[in-house]
């Protein structure tokens, strides 16, 4: 595995390209359109050269929270050479999600993806709004991630969380501990990889596992390259190498996935009567369908294999952490308040009984499970903050928004709002379970619960990775008590739930628990 760890020396240099960037920065402003005229957001006290860098620490979204508690739901913040707006309240995420979100329907990009990516301008996640990315939209919420297809991988995640359960009792069986981070990590990966390539051969197992490293890889390298965009037009040069290992990393992906596209192209289609005999090609993968639309002549947009090679980067990337990370918090938080795993349980023994697991067909009997992922995504959005770029100038909040601004949409900080929500701050799952659902409908409506963004650009996966949420915190609930397993073996303890300083927000310490088989039916199909 790449060493991903910046050294001291190495923030140390990044302090003086700051100076010379931002300094450079300051001389070419001299010669833009003066900007007194125009009613901007305000701005905290800042210093010279590095602007509000000293006043963000090691985890954004805190910091962010911070600052707008301080100086409103609406701020503007220098950050080296770089400069942004941080929206904080949901009146303010409702104008840029819904009044004006064609105006903020584009992503901004980094300085260093050109450089960097094979798949530059076949991105579907940073495509700017326009025919392409409306085409590839389209085809997520029907073909690929809609309701009739991810029906048809109800089996496959069945199968994948009962494979995840017989590892948990393994770990027991062996009087092992298990960091459920990795565990988590471990079946959310393979299920995606099911549902796009039909992975589950000896050979293709091999597969999932690299892809996983792969995407883990130029995840953590991205993140650290983001730290360049304070440095301005300096952020273009590779100063430390991660340029380098994000060319190699996407490249070893790329040569993955090419291997699995002629794989794909060579078998023959299956048609889904007649079953293979390892009930594998019944239906097909994410990337039949992909391949099949790259070879019409009729589709509204040409597909080429480069695009679907970097969706489905797109799709590890956004899929496999985020959804390990939110279920850690929820494990976290159901271990941490007995009393609320406890109903979650008494919940799923009387619409489910002790005689069979719990199935994906029963989570809309099971409303407090429901609620205990909501209430764990509202204060834990696994993208805590999401970013936009104004497309032409705007009014928001009553300032005046120019055109290429950078808007970065504090989540976290909007869903602990003491405006919206009763100690917001507290895990009470049952403000989900009490409201209707018509006041849930009408909180997503006011951007008030936004754990996917907002708008048009929010995530299209995002009813895929519920399902596979409730579904998995279901089983592990019905199937196991669990304790915590600290230092010294102690397991009376209850989880850490400190935050990590990664761009999705994750838990600073690994979540090592030992798992306690419970229920009978589990244990005699293992």
């Amino acid at each position: 595995m790449v060493d991903l760890t910046i050294e001291p020396q190495h923030l140390c240099f990044l302090f003086f390209i700051f100076l010379i960037s931002t300094l450079l920065c300051l001389c070419l402003s001299f010669h833009r359109k003066p900007r007194n005229q125009f009613k901007l957001p305000p701005s905290p006290p800042s210093l010279p050269i590095i602007g509000h860098l000293h006043l963000i620490g090691s985890i954004l979204h805190q910091s962010l929270q911070s600052l707008s508690n301080k100086h409103g739901p609406l701020i503007s913040l220098h950050l080296g050479a770089s400069h942004c707006l941080v929206a904080s309240s949901s009146s303010i995420a409702k104008e840029i999600f819904k009044t004006h979100d064609l105006i903020f329907a584009l992503r901004p990009k980094f300085a260093f993806e050109e450089q960097t990516s094979l798949y530059h301008g076949c991105s579907f996640l940073m495509a700017p709004y326009g025919p392409y990315w409306r085409f590839m939209k389209k085809l997520c919420m029907t073909k690929l991630l809609g309701e009739q297809q991810l029906k048809r991988f109800v089996c496959v995640k069945q199968e994948e969380i009962r494979r995840f359960l017989k590892r948990l009792l393994k770990s027991y069986q062996d009087g092992k501990p298990v960091d459920m981070g990795v565990e988590l990590r471990v079946l959310t990966n393979n299920i995606i990889c099911r549902m796009a390539m039909s992975t589950r051969s000896a050979e293709s197992i091999n597969e999932a596992e690299e892809c996983r490293e792969l995407v883990h890889e130029i995840s953590a390298v991205g993140a650290k390259m983001c730290l360049g965009e304070v440095l301005g037009p300096f952020g273009k040069l590779d100063w430390f190498g991660y340029q380098r290992k994000m060319k190699e990393a996407i490249k070893r992906f790329d040569d993955l996935m090419e291997r699995i596209l002629q794989e794909h192209q060579r078998r023959p289609h299956k048609n889904k009567n007649n079953n293979d005999q390892d009930g594998e090609r019944e239906n097909k993968d994410l990337m039949d369908i992909l391949l099949e639309i790259s070879q019409d002549e009729k589709a509204e947009v040409k597909l080429t294999q480069t695009g679907i090679k970097s969706f489905f980067l797109e799709t590890f990337s956004g899929g496999t952490d985020t959804s390990a990370k939110a279920m850690q918090w929820a494990l976290a938080l159901l271990i941490n308040h007995p009393g609320e795993f406890k109903k979650v349980r008494d919940e799923i023994e009387l619409m489910v009984g002790k005689t069979r697991l719990v199935e994906e067909s029963d989570i809309h009997k099971l409303p407090y499970l429901q609620a205990i992922i909501k209430e764990t995504l509202r204060l834990y959005p696994t993208f805590p903050v999401v970013s936009r770029e104004c497309t032409q100038d705007c009014k928001i909040g009553g300032y005046d928004v120019l055109k290429k601004t950078r808007v970065l949409v504090n989540l976290y900080t909007i869903m602990r709002d003491p405006n919206s929500w009763e100690e917001p701050n507290e895990f009470r799952p049952q403000r989900f379970f009490v409201n209707s659902k018509e006041s849930i409908q009408n909180q997503m409506k006011n951007n008030k619960f936004i754990p996917f963004g907002g708008g048009r650009r929010s995530c299209p996966g995002s009813s895929h990775a519920l399902t596979v949420m409730y579904i998995t915190i279901a089983s592990m609930v019905q199937c196991f008590d669990w304790k915590i397993h600290g230092e010294n073996g102690a397991t009376s303890i209850p989880a850490n739930m400190e935050h990590g300083s990664e761009l999705t927000l994750g838990m600073a310490h690994p979540l090592v628990c030992l798992p306690i088989p419970q229920l009978c039916p589990f244990i005699a199909f293992s």
